[in-house]
């Protein structure tokens, strides 16, 4: 299955873009199989989230993909059915996978308020959760060295190391999000 950039998701397909999307996606190793002993992150990586910052949520077409357990979450956060959540804060992708809206007017996400924090930063997704520590980020060097200077809290003072098990767990969650859900109960 190919899945589109999270970054170029709005963007209009191009022959440029779509090699890039095919070398991004179908990269020969994408954390696939997870060759412990290869992968350069295992020693870890310094990170400490920024609650002010809303750099990893302020992007404009930048999409959420949903778990079910995220459904659950973020309803009983919002002391809603998970069905009623869906139809007020969700919509489905043209592959029917369930998304978190972004605002009509910014584009950006819908939980991020005008100081840039996450108004349901305890329930968030577990995609927002796993950030910055994406498949698409720890790819290659370079892919790497744009998320350094897109994320301060991989620069910050307060960055503690986070041990490469706790970054695979984190990796593992994206992908586990980038499956996603179609139907409410999802099927077993």
């Amino acid at each position: 299955m190919e899945y589109r950039c999270r970054r170029c998701f709005g963007q209009r397909s191009s022959e440029s873009t779509d090699s890039v999307h095919s070398q991004t996606l179908d990269h020969p190793n994408p954390i696939r199989g997870l060759r412990m002993s290869k992968i350069w992150w295992m020693n870890g990586l310094r990170f400490a989230c920024q609650t002010d910052c809303g750099k990893c949520c302020d992007q404009p077409d930048g999409i959420v993909y949903l778990r079910p357990e995220d459904a659950e979450k973020l309803a009983a956060h919002h002391e809603m059915s998970v069905e009623d959540w869906l139809i007020r804060d969700c919509r489905q992708t043209l592959d029917g996978r369930y998304v978190l809206n972004s605002d009509p007017e910014t584009d950006i996400c819908i939980y991020l308020d005008s100081a840039k924090r996450c108004q349901v930063y305890e329930s968030r997704p577990a995609q927002c959760a796993a950030f910055p520590f994406w498949s698409e980020n720890l790819r290659s060097d370079r892919s790497w060295q744009r998320t350094l200077e897109e994320c301060p809290g991989l620069d910050a003072e307060d960055a503690v190391i986070i041990d490469g098990d706790t970054v695979r767990l984190k990796v593992l969650q994206d992908r586990d999000a980038m499956r996603g859900f179609r139907v409410w109960p999802p099927q077993k």
